[in-house]
């Protein structure tokens, strides 16, 4: 019969066993002092909860201001984020979630890290940070309870600006264009990306990214390749391809001016700027089929812009719109094609009851968006502030973006 050995434990065996604990516990704790999660900190005051948020049904006869709050914005932002009846705002390394009243409601503070994109989507706030990565690290946060509801972190470039629609999220740069589903999931990777896991699954690596918009299924986008200098490409893609790292491109439709950049996103269309002595606007569906063209003033905005351009868009149940820095386009929903243009409009409008809400100078012009017809003016006053108004829907509370301020309006 085979004796089974008995094992010993030596003082050598202790000792050694006491040195690896003691490097694990090190080692344990370093980690926890240096992760970002150290660095940030997510607080509840006044959470609305998962009841449903108020909303704006009928338009005001008058406004009156509820809040001020500073404001500053990430570029490609215009007008201020809201999520389930509450505003959203930044400043001093803190987001804020603001109740209609003006209330806190609960905050987010990360002192290790810039913020580089913020959106909204699927009742969540979503907001990615600049670390060693690029703006890589991203989280996202309930609206609704003020809790966290996920996170990402994956290599990105240094400058972006946020994309965004009801379905998916993102971000865009020169170099390349990311977007995520509601559990932060990447469902798009296009461009010149880094630490790939396999080659060839990018088909224009060494293009430059000039624009990109996103509305349900479809992914616009425009960027400019070394084989043609003097055109600009538009691309249509699914926004849900078989594999994420592969894109599923529809259409490419070569348009020959190196100026084009893209103005309004539809289903399955989208509409592109494009400069010259006589600017035009342009609409194509995703089989590349020229859909409607129209003569166009020249943009302040694109004029000025930086790459890649974000156009200063608000889509509403009838129209989509774009704000050029002086005039407001309205395009049908279908095929993008100019419908009207709101020439005294200083930024992006809202949709109330039957009506278009617009910024002016004089307040917000309330208008027949069947007619274009102005009904009304409600006045509202602005101080000595006279440069663009973007407006938000937060709940039943009117928001103005106002540079680096965000001021609620709500009914008297």
């Amino acid at each position: 019969m085979t004796k089974t050995p008995i094992l010993r434990s030596t003082p050598a065996d202790w000792k050694a066993t006491g040195i690896i604990a003691a490097i694990c516990a090190i080692a344990v704790g370093g980690a926890a002092i240096t992760a970002n999660i150290n660095q940030a900190h997510l607080s509840q005051a006044a959470v609305p909860g998962e009841k449903d948020a108020p909303v704006l049904a009928d338009v005001p006869e008058s406004l009156h201001e509820s809040f001020s709050l500073p404001n500053q914005p990430v570029p490609g932002q215009y007008r201020a984020v809201s999520a389930h009846g509450l505003t959203i705002t930044h400043a001093d390394h803190t987001l804020t979630a603001t109740n209609p009243d003006g209330s806190e409601a609960w905050s987010y503070e990360r002192t290790d890290a810039e913020l580089c994109s913020l959106s909204s989507a699927w009742g969540k706030v979503v907001a990615s940070y600049k670390t060693g990565v690029g703006c890589g690290d991203t989280v996202a946060i309930n609206a609704a309870t003020g809790e966290y509801d996920g996170t990402r972190s994956a290599v990105n470039s240094e400058k972006v600006v946020p994309i965004s629609s009801n379905d998916r999220v993102g971000t865009v740069s020169t170099d390349r264009i990311g977007l995520w589903r509601s559990d932060m999931v990447r469902t798009v990777e296009y461009g010149a990306v880094e630490a790939k896991q396999e080659p060839d699954k990018q088909p224009h690596e060494d293009c430059t990214l000039s624009s990109a918009l996103t509305r349900t299924e479809n992914l616009a986008l425009t960027e400019s390749c070394p084989d043609k200098p003097d055109s600009t490409w538009l691309r249509f893609q699914d926004t849900t391809p078989d594999d994420s790292r592969e894109p599923d491109i529809a259409a490419d439709v070569d348009i020959a001016n190196d100026g084009a950049r893209l103005v309004a996103v539809g289903q399955k269309a989208a509409a592109v700027y494009r400069p010259g002595p006589h600017p035009t606007i342009e609409s194509y569906n995703n089989k590349g089929e020229k859909l409607d063209s129209s003569s166009a003033e020249p943009s302040p905005a694109i004029d000025s812009g930086a790459s890649p351009f974000a156009p200063a868009t608000a889509d509403l149940p009838h129209h989509m719109t774009w704000f050029d820095g002086s005039r407001l386009y309205l395009f049908t929903p279908s095929d993008l094609a100019v419908d009207r243009i709101v020439e005294d409009a200083i930024g992006t409008p809202i949709a109330v009851s039957d009506h278009m809400l617009v910024p002016t100078q004089e307040g917000i012009a309330v208008m027949d968006w069947s007619t274009g017809k102005t009904e009304r003016t409600i006045a509202v006053d602005r101080g000595s502030y006279h440069g663009p108004v973007y407006l938000t829907l937060a709940g039943d509370t009117i928001v103005e973006s106002r540079g680096d301020k965000v001021v609620g309006l709500s009914a008297t």
